[in-house]
């Protein structure tokens, strides 16, 4: 099972990323966000989950946890494959989908290709009370990622004052950074820029 690749982008092509690890390049699906964001020759890390069929097999990757996690419950939804799932995401983050399925929002789903109004239903119906688990995860891993972020800025030379600022900026910025180390290290990074260390 690949369940996470480290490295670097090759391709960028409407929700397909190809990236190169170890000399293999990988074609990994993604939503929108992420192919958008994406850059070739930039190194990129993505939690994945390897769909096996009898004639293909496929790579969907996700920038946190708690999106790889919702998109397995996502497919284990009678009538609803890999590709409805990531087109929920592509719409919908994992705490939106939440609030939808506890509020049995319906609506939330209207502009989801391949999810019409039965498929909703059953959506809300299958994973209530399931979804609330990543969702607080993400919210928990939050403060363990700022810390991390810290002991890292700190760590190339910043000081303490400095890397705080960047950081709460960056997590203004970019609130689904706030679950992901990674993220957040490029959020701030790039607000930091490349300027002197003070």
């Amino acid at each position: 099972m690949i369940s996470r690749l480290d490295g670097t982008v090759l391709s960028a092509r409407g929700q397909r990323l190809v990236i190169g690890v170890g000399g293999i390049g990988y074609a990994v699906a993604v939503t929108p966000p992420v192919s958008l964001a994406a850059r070739i020759g930039t190194e990129i890390a993505l939690h994945t989950h390897l769909v096996v069929r009898e004639d293909e097999l496929s790579l969907y990757g996700f920038e946190t946890e708690a999106e790889l996690e919702v998109f397995e419950l996502l497919i284990g939804v009678s009538g609803v494959g890999p590709k409805s799932a990531l087109g929920v995401l592509a719409h919908l983050t994992p705490d939106e989908l939440a609030r939808a399925v506890e509020g049995e929002d319906e609506k939330a789903f209207k502009a989801v290709s391949g999810i019409g109004p039965k498929t909703a239903k059953l959506l809300i119906l299958q994973l209530s009370g399931k979804l609330a688990a990543p969702a607080a995860a993400a919210t928990a891993k939050g403060s363990d990622a700022r810390a991390d972020v810290l002991t890292a800025l700190t760590g190339l030379g910043w000081s303490d004052r400095t890397a705080n600022d960047a950081i709460e900026r960056a997590a203004v910025a970019a609130p689904d950074a706030v679950g992901s180390t990674g993220m957040l290290l490029r959020a701030a990074l790039a607000i930091l820029g490349p300027g002197a260390r003070s």
